[in-house]
């Protein structure tokens, strides 16, 4: 069964109106996020960025793959004797055990980028349910074309990957106080989602304009609005984004297949604004 995802990738050469999605996408995030937007603490204050925007996420693109020896790496549990020859009868390794595994590992990698404060403080952004959720679909986003570039078996990695985000994101929804007609939220977030690979994907097409990734960045994770253009005070950070977003796809191609299978790799940190670097040179 070809997983929901890829449908919605799929879909985009049948797609002439690209304006559609970000209608959908604004209109969906007024719906679904008005009920969290009611109970959630109030956003933190809006931090300054410390190191100039205009001086990040310059540097060549390299692999995000972790060393072999780094205390980040989540390696497959080697077992030996009877424990190896019952969890080979358990189906512990598997094909689908060890995708689940590797999906978990990835899903871990995106929550880790968008949890984390430096990613707000960076980018000026307020910490808010729409926020986090606009992050965390732009991550996913990263990942799912990734995966999708490995073929079949990159596709259904993406899947069990899929799957868990939707978990994680009805947990959020719920933590966020919507508890009343939580399906009916959850297809609109969905709707968001396919909404945001497609326009994504179209803005890195050759075809597409120079400043499509830019605009597209702003209506679906900067504007609250649904203005088409970023206002003088956003700009910076908007560029900045759209050079950190061009950079990630630059990267995790450059990224080999095991690590992203394994989720042994990591995005480019953001806690040190003087440091956008690799982690493996």
């Amino acid at each position: 069964m070809l997983p929901r995802w890829s449908r919605a990738v799929r879909s985009l050469n049948s797609i002439t109106q690209r304006n559609d999605f970000h209608a959908i996408s604004r209109q969906s995030y007024a719906m679904a996020t008005a009920a969290a937007a009611s109970v959630e603490p109030a956003p933190r204050p809006t931090k300054q960025p410390v190191v100039s925007l205009d001086k990040m996420f310059w540097s060549k693109p390299a692999s995000l793959a972790l060393a072999p020896d780094s205390p980040l790496r989540v390696d497959e549990p080697k077992y030996e004797g009877i424990k190896h020859f019952i969890l080979k009868l358990m189906l512990f390794y598997s094909k689908q055990s060890k995708s689940i595994r590797g999906a978990n590992v990835i899903y871990k990698r995106v929550v880790s980028q968008v949890d984390k404060p430096a990613i707000y403080d960076v980018f000026n952004l307020e910490k808010t349910f729409r926020m986090t959720f606009s992050l965390l679909v732009l991550h996913m986003w990263f990942c799912l074309r990734r995966l999708k570039e490995e073929g079949k078996e990159g596709v259904e990695l993406g899947q069990y990957l899929y799957e868990i985000y939707n978990h994680d994101v009805e947990l959020r929804v719920s933590k966020a106080g919507v508890n009343l007609l939580l399906s009916k939220w959850m297809k609109e977030l969905e709707k968001i989602l396919y909404g945001n690979i497609v326009a994504f994907d179209a803005a890195l097409l050759p075809e597409a304009k120079q400043d499509e990734l830019q605009n597209v960045i702003w209506r679906n994770i900067f504007s609250d609005d649904g203005s088409s253009k970023p206002d003088d005070a956003a700009l910076r950070a908007v560029q900045a984004m759209t050079r950190y977003v061009r950079r990630e796809v630059s990267c995790l191609s450059l990224t080999d297949k095991e690590a992203m299978f394994s989720g042994n790799f990591v995005f480019t940190p953001l806690e040190n604004n003087t440091s956008f670097g690799p982690v493996r040179r």
